[in-house]
């Protein structure tokens, strides 16, 4: 069966300052566009994925310029709107700034996307039904509910939809502090784990130890950052019992040495047992967008049928070599030069 993999989620305008300069010492900014969701749609794409997106952009020189860098990695951009201003007043693409981290200096993000086109668009004129037409995998995050009221209507209305058409459903939780509260994001996403097949991260989530009783906490309560494969399992198993739609549920791992370096490995859940990837240390060019890598790197996999071993490291792999590539998204167009990550050969290709 061919797959065609649909995401929906906002595409932002990037703007860093080069040679690793802080804002306030810039003079100039590199221009570029990303978004979780786009990066996801790109690096399927990349790998020769049907991948398409939507999203709403506003109809000017900035919306069809992001349309036009997916359109060249390959995405069908057909589903997207290139909105008008009487339907996004504003009438604005998003934006946010990166200060890229050096050394002991962590990277920083900086948001300008309030009244976006696409948190101004009313969702209630988008037709589900019409919108999944032909598709088998949805992919959707929590950033995207985060964002206003109609985007969280939108986001559970489409999952629904997509479950009951039998498409497969991954989601990862992708938890903003800049958007919403804890609290507001783990109320909203719980309410998303019934539509998930395929679940990205172990939070925003309520796993309560109690359903009755909330006082007595949640399961991950007390989880180390980087837990050990027992305690990993553990949660796992917690989310399979709860709730047994869930067919995967895979997290990556982060060691930070520093700005410049750090390590990566993952867990993963399938089949009923827990599987643990290599792990790998890496020199960092750009990180934002390694999380989407490990998500696009692991749904290639799924689709492709890897061995569940496999599909675990490919997915780290996915995401260290994003580590290498300028930009937000994995503009990887071979899978093997993945597959040789992740095996640990870094030998040069002749």
């Amino acid at each position: 069966m061919t797959q065609k993999f649909i995401t929906i989620g906002e595409i932002m305008l990037r703007l860093t300052p080069p040679n690793y300069d802080k804002i306030r010492a810039a003079s100039s900014f590199e221009a570029s566009y990303g978004g979780s969701e786009a990066n996801i749609a790109l690096a399927l794409a990349n790998l020769g994925i049907d991948s398409s997106f939507f999203s709403v952009v506003p109809d000017n020189s900035l919306g069809k310029s992001a349309v036009r860098m997916l359109r060249s990695n390959d995405v069908h951009c057909s589903p997207m709107i290139l909105s008008t201003e009487k339907e996004t007043p504003t009438h604005r693409l998003g934006t946010y700034y990166l200060e890229t981290g050096y050394g002991i200096r962590p990277s920083k993000v900086t948001y300008d996307r309030r009244h976006s086109a696409f948190t101004e668009y009313d969702y209630s004129k988008v037709d589900a039904d019409s919108l999944l037409n032909g598709f088998t995998w949805l992919h959707m995050s929590g950033i995207t509910p985060a964002l206003s009221q109609s985007c969280a209507d939108f986001t559970l209305r489409i999952m629904q939809r997509a479950k009951e058409l039998g498409l497969t459903v991954s989601f990862d939780g992708n938890f903003r502090s800049t958007l919403w509260t804890w609290d507001e994001a783990r109320d909203f996403c719980t309410q998303c784990l019934p539509y998930v097949d395929v679940l990205f991260g172990i939070e925003p989530y309520h796993l309560w130890k109690n359903e009755n009783d909330h006082s007595a906490g949640d399961i991950k309560d007390g989880l180390p950052l980087q837990p050990d494969f027992y305690a990993q399992s553990k949660v796992f198993e917690a989310f399979e019992e709860r709730f047994p739609n869930l067919k995967c549920i895979a997290r990556h791992v982060r060691y930070a040495h520093s700005g410049s370096e750090n390590s990566l490995k993952a867990y993963m859940w399938l089949h009923g047992k827990t599987y643990e990837s290599k792990l790998f240390t890496f020199t960092i060019l750009d990180r934002v967008g390694g999380g989407d890598a490990f998500a696009s790197g692991l749904i290639y996999a799924m689709m492709k049928g890897y061995e569940p071993a496999d599909m675990v490291n490919f997915a780290v792999a996915s995401s260290v070599i994003k580590h290498t590539i300028r930009g937000d998204g994995n503009i990887t167009d071979d899978a093997d030069t993945i597959r040789n990550i992740m095996n640990m050969n870094y030998d040069i290709k002749r």
